[in-house]
């Protein structure tokens, strides 16, 4: 499976305009982090590791929709931090929605049941509620007894609401292929969400546990495992099939480091998602600041075990709208 059709012709629209206008450097997909805060101590997570001011601010409504129409991503990404725990959430996704974009709000789910009746649902906006693996495994992702329950109820009561869920499973060197299939099985299956999402974790510089990562061979293993005997063509997931090629060393791609950009309470964070070297005020300045070239697998030894879908679906995307025998292979895949 791949990504909603829908959301394929929409950013296959944009992308078709960027490539005739002749720009060379566009983002297809905008993180957006309006606070820093969370209720959770993921070992695998480093922003609440952010100063004590930092974590009481929240971003106002019109920095955030500024940010967004200043870079023009058809996709956003709500994350943080919890997202829930910011006041004007919903103004923000409302904002964003009047705007057509595609909006996932990224939620750890346990506030999601006390706030869901301030959303509506959406063909454009869909919950993504992660889930590290199933009860004590995700329990322990997230360092809380209990959430992996409060998770799945909320999953279930959003559907029911009539919302698109999607799920993000970010995978460590303490899981097996079978742990990994286990998981995706039981959201596919008995969850029924309705896309799913995937990503090796990446060691972000302030995580507390910097020991559960993988490298790039015991990413392309496991996943090459656990994707073996069809099962990788039965689970809804929202990924292009080279991304998927990709992880388990059936493609190889440098990335690309602006097709995921992040906009946090600091400004635009260089050069990526994942690497913090500073930030600017702009979009533009971002764009032309920053030396592109000098990241990515063998140039910045931080980059060199990632296979996060920030850098690399971007260029899985660009790859499959230069090919037609992939982009017809993407359209069957729906």
């Amino acid at each position: 499976m791949a990504m909603p059709f829908h959301l394929t012709v929409k950013l296959g629209t944009y992308l078709m305009k960027q490539k005739l206008r002749g720009v060379k450097k566009y983002p297809l997909i905008m993180e957006l982090e309006p606070l820093y805060a969370c209720n959770l101590k993921c070992g695998g997570c480093g922003k609440i590791q952010q100063p004590a001011a930092l974590l009481k601010q929240r971003m106002s409504v019109e920095t955030a929709i500024a940010a967004v129409e200043e870079c023009g991503a058809p996709m956003v990404s709500v994350a943080g931090g919890e997202p829930l725990m910011h006041p004007q959430i919903h103004l923000i996704v409302e904002e964003l929605l009047k705007r057509k974009k595609f909006v996932v709000l990224c939620t750890n789910a346990v506030f999601l049941p006390k706030h869901i009746d301030k959303f509506k649902p959406n063909k454009n906006f869909a919950w993504m509620v992660h889930l590290d693996g199933i009860g004590d495994r995700h329990d322990e992702a997230v360092a809380k007894k209990g959430v992996f329950v409060q998770a799945v109820e909320a999953i279930k009561l959003a559907k029911s609401k009539g919302f698109a869920v999607y799920t993000n499973t970010t995978v460590f060197n303490t899981d097996t292929p079978q742990d990994l299939i286990d998981t995706l099985n039981y959201i596919n299956d008995d969850l029924k969400v309705d896309r799913l999402e995937i990503a090796p974790g990446y060691a972000y510089g302030k995580a507390p546990d910097q020991d559960r990562f993988l490298g790039v061979t015991q990413t392309r293993e496991l996943f090459s495992k656990a994707f073996a005997e069809g099962r990788r063509k039965k689970w809804r997931f929202n990924h292009s099939q080279l991304y998927l090629d990709f992880l388990e060393g059936k493609q190889d791609f440098q990335c690309t480091p602006w097709g995921v950009p992040l906009y946090t309470l600091q400004g635009w964070q260089r050069p990526c998602y994942l690497l913090d070297d500073g930030y600017v005020d702009s979009w533009q300045e971002l764009l032309d600041t920053t030396d592109w070239d000098s990241f990515g697998r063998g140039k910045d030894p931080r980059c060199d075990n990632c296979m996060a879908h920030c850098g690399y679906e971007p260029t899985a995307v660009l790859a499959t709208m230069d090919s037609l025998r992939e982009s017809l292979r993407a359209m069957v895949s729906h």
